[in-house]
This record gives structure tokens, sequence and C-alpha cells, in this order.
């Protein structure tokens, strides 16, 4: 994909870079000293160089761009857009207005969004600016899915939704191939988002519980195996595998699972919601296309790369097949994801990023270390989970046995406290998801052996994050030993101030992937 975006934008768009080309500058001198102009060229060119850079080789750059530089390409990008023409007559349904000034700024005027009615990757004739942003932010993405460890992934693309609706998307596309195929074997992961993209699509999950292997959940690749002979492989969608998960669950056993897709000719479609972020992740899904089969996989664009949710990347290994998802898009679609990933990895640079993972690794460990002294000082222990490289599980037996609703007391301590992500996992909860029961939602199997609580180091958490969090859970803890929970629950960060909001029934503070 890279190498096409090369061949295309060898030449660089005679429109871009003109609002001070050789000529105004020439002209200027009668006002300004030729000097001085020469000076401002030189300035102007250096940010030309970077943004010719850019598009001759459609890769993220090594140092991160300064803000006017990111801004000057932006606009240079709109006015190639039809709604920003100078003499522009527009009679169609559709022509780029906007009523408020403010929302055009928010969008630095580009309106006309990515794609055609019949491809969300197509060309825009009246938008060859926005156009030309989709195809750089796909190959930029592309460039950092291979430098974060999939490196023969050849092919991605942005899509204005989260993970979930992306995944139904990837389903949709197989249903074309495989007509006949209702079921998706899914081993199971307690998500409600991953779940109700096979519901929405129409298919019908089929749920292969975990097996616990000392206290980490993995796939249980026998049963797998025997449902798909139960089940005939033609009538089967595809294997629909996970990668990053809460603890104790871990990731999917990737590599075997391709292997088995391979063997029977099913498609593999593979959820790694925040799995760019961990180089084991991805290091899973490279390993499983070498040795077997991955049509797919999709990650979320907030959870990686740091930007507002709605969007998420869908990549793979066999171009023409995103391309099949890519025109399974019905309609035009908001660029607003795709904009919102090119300034932040322009910004970054892969240094930048590259930077946020190693921190986010170290965090791993620090959280991990720390998080472990706390449980042993209340008599609880750290999970022993090292297949999951991103979420880390603490138990909360004695918590548990000490007091019925205690667990479940926990959660809604941390949350008013301003703990938000933190989940507490309570035994014995049942849910009922599209129609499907759930026994021990949450922990992604019956019964587990006890309830816990589950923290994260994802990318972008800091040492702050992490002391502040181990501060108060420890506060929670001796007050929930104590006895002494009142109900006051501090709502600031100066926790000697408190106020009375009452009991809360809020378990954890976010239960979504």
């Amino acid at each position: 994909m890279r190498t096409k975006l090369r061949s295309q934008h060898r030449a660089v768009p005679p429109c871009l870079f003109s609002a001070m080309n050789a000529e105004n500058f020439q002209t200027s001198e009668r006002l300004v000293s030729a000097a001085y102009v020469r000076q401002g060229s030189q300035g102007r060119r250096a940010h030309e160089l970077r943004l010719r850079a850019l598009l001759e080789q459609g890769k993220c750059p090594e140092d991160g761009w300064d803000e006017s530089t990111i801004e000057l390409f932006l606009h240079e990008l709109a006015i190639m857009d039809s709604n920003n023409f100078l003499g522009n007559c527009g009679v169609g349904e559709r022509e780029g207005r906007v009523a408020s000034g403010l929302v055009a700024r928010r969008h630095y005027r580009l309106i006309h969004g990515i794609g055609r009615s019949g491809d969300i990757s197509a060309v825009q004739p009246k938008a060859a600016g926005s156009s030309l942003l989709n195809k750089l932010t796909n190959s930029l993405v592309l460039d950092i899915i291979k430098l974060a460890g999939v490196k023969t992934a050849n092919s991605c693309f942005v899509v204005p939704m989260a993970t979930g609706m992306s995944l139904t998307l990837c389903f949709l596309t197989l249903r074309h191939k495989r007509p006949q195929a209702k079921y998706i074997i899914w081993p199971r992961i307690d998500q409600k988002s991953c779940f109700k993209s096979m519901i929405t699509g129409g298919f019908e999950p089929v749920v292969i519980e975990n097996v616990l292997e000392g206290d980490e959940l993995r796939t249980d690749l026998k049963a797998v195996e025997a449902k798909i002979q139960d089940l005939g492989a033609d009538n089967i969608l595809c294997v629909h595998s996970t990668t990053s998960c809460f603890a104790p669950r871990v990731p999917d056993r990737l590599e075997e699972l391709a292997e088995i897709c391979a063997k029977y000719d099913i498609p593999h479609i593979v959820n790694n919601a925040y799995g760019v972020q961990s180089s084991k992740c991805m290091h899973l899904i490279q390993q499983g296309a070498r040795r077997g089969r991955i049509d797919a996989f999709v990650q979320s664009l907030d959870k990686n790369f740091m930007v507002p949710v709605g969007g998420a990347i869908i990549a793979g290994f066999n171009d023409s097949f995103i391309q099949e998802i890519s025109k399974m898009y019905p309609g035009r679609a908001s660029a607003s994801p795709s904009l919102d990933v090119l300034i932040t990895l322009l910004t970054l640079g892969t240094k930048g990023y590259q930077r946020l993972l190693k921190e986010r690794k170290e965090m791993f460990s620090y959280l991990s270390s720390e998080m472990k002294k706390l449980a042993e000082a209340y008599n609880e222990r750290l999970l022993d989970t090292p297949h999951n490289p991103i979420s880390l599980a603490m138990s909360l037996k004695e918590l548990s046995e000490q007091n019925g609703t205690a667990v479940t007391q926990l959660g809604s301590m941390l949350f008013t406290r301003q703990v938000s992500g933190a989940r507490v996992v309570p035994l014995g909860t049942v849910q009922t998801v599209s129609g499907y029961t759930f026994e021990g939602f949450m922990a992604h199997t019956n019964k587990y052996p006890c309830a816990y609580l589950n923290a994260a180091s994802a990318i972008g958490i800091t040492k702050e994050d992490v002391d502040v969090f181990l501060k108060r859970l420890d506060k929670c803890l001796k007050a929930l030993r104590k006895g002494k929970d009142d109900g006051k629950y501090s709502l600031v960060a100066n926790e000697d101030t408190v106020f009375d909001i009452g009991k809360c029934s809020i378990a954890e503070g976010d239960t979504e992937n």
C-alpha cells in the first residue's frame, strides 16, 4: 500500500504549497527588503520540505512536527476541496456547506469526508484534499502497525466506527464469501461490544469456554476444534479471537487458532482492540499469520493512539480482502477519525510513539510490583498472569469472605474517588447479553476461584497515575477492613475534603475494553 501511495503522489499536487510561490515572494520584494523576503522564503521552504517528504514516502516522520507545520499542511489540503474554491458554485445536495464557523474551523474546513458512495477508500473528485488526507492517514497507520510488530501486514484503512461495529463490517464482508455460514466460533471474553458485533451482523456466536491454567484463563483449543468438526467447517463464518483483554484472561492462543483455521479453511478475524500498544499482542498476530491464517485484525484508534472515541483500523495481509471490506461500508464517511490520527502521528513521529510504547511497558512493571506489595499488605495476592501484557488482577478473596457486599462497595468507592478504568469483579454475577446468559459475567468464565480487581497499564499512563491509584485503593481497603465506610466519598484529589453523596451501586469504573 505504501508503494502505491509513493507512485501516485510522487509529483506533488500543483496547488499544494502554492500560497506563497516564487512569483509571490519576488513580488513581495517591492514592499519589503529582498534580504528579508529571501529569509522568509527559506523559512517557508523548511516546512515544504517536510511536507514533500511525507507525500513522497507515505511514512510517519521520524521526528514529530510542530503545530505550525501541521496546520499549514491541513490548510493547504483544505483549499484543494471544492467547498473552499473561491469561485465555487454548488447546486447539488452535498456541497460542503457548514452553518457554523466554529464547526468549520474545528474540521479545518475539510468538510466532504472520505470515500464515495461505493467505497470508503475511493477518491472524491470534488475533494482532492480530503482524499489525499485519507490516503496519507492509511499509509501512516500501516507504517505504525509494521513498526509495532506486524511487519508483513500489507493493507489497512481507518474506518469511522469503534471496534465493535468495525468487527461487524468484517463479518458482513465474509458473508458474501460464505453465504451459508451462520456460526462464529468465539473463545469467551466478557466484553459486550465484541459479542454484540456478531449478533448485530445476524450471526450465531458459538461460545467456547476458557480453561483455567494456574491463575490464567486460556483458549480451549480442543473445544474449538471439536466444535468445528461438530458444526462442519462450511457452516462456520469464522473464528473470532481476541488479543487485548482483562486479566486473568490472557490473549488467545493465536498461533494455534490460526493453524486450525488454515487446516479447516475457515476465516479468522482478530479483535486487537488495544493491542497495537503491546509488542506481545502484535507478535502473536505476526506469528499467527506466518504459521496459519489471519484474515483481518481490528484495533481501536482511541485506545492505541490517544484520540477521541469513534474510529478503528481494519488491517490484514491480503490487500484484496481488506479492499472488499472497505467497499462494504455504505456511503461516504466522516473524516474526523482520520484527521485526528493523522495530526497525532505527525505530532509524535515514530520516535514519539515508540517512546510512549516504552514508557507504557515500564509503567506496567512498576504497576505490577506496587500492586503486588499492596496486595500482600492486605493478605491478598497479585494473580499470576504472565501472558497478559497490559492488564493485571489482584485477588479480593479475604475482602469477599469478610463481607458479601464489600467487593461491590470497593468498586463504588474507587469510582467516586475518581479512579476510572479499574474493574472490581465479584463472584457469581449473571448477565444476559442479546438473549445469551453468562454466568460469572466479567470474569470470562462461569466460576473463577476468587473475586478480584483489575487495573491496566495502557498507553499514556504516568507514574503519578499509578501512585494516586494505589494511594486511593489503599485508603479504600483500609476503610473497608475497619468497617468504617459510611458512604462519604471524596470527589476531588484532596481527600481531606469529603462530600456526602450517599451509597453508590456502581461496581466498576469501566467495564468495556
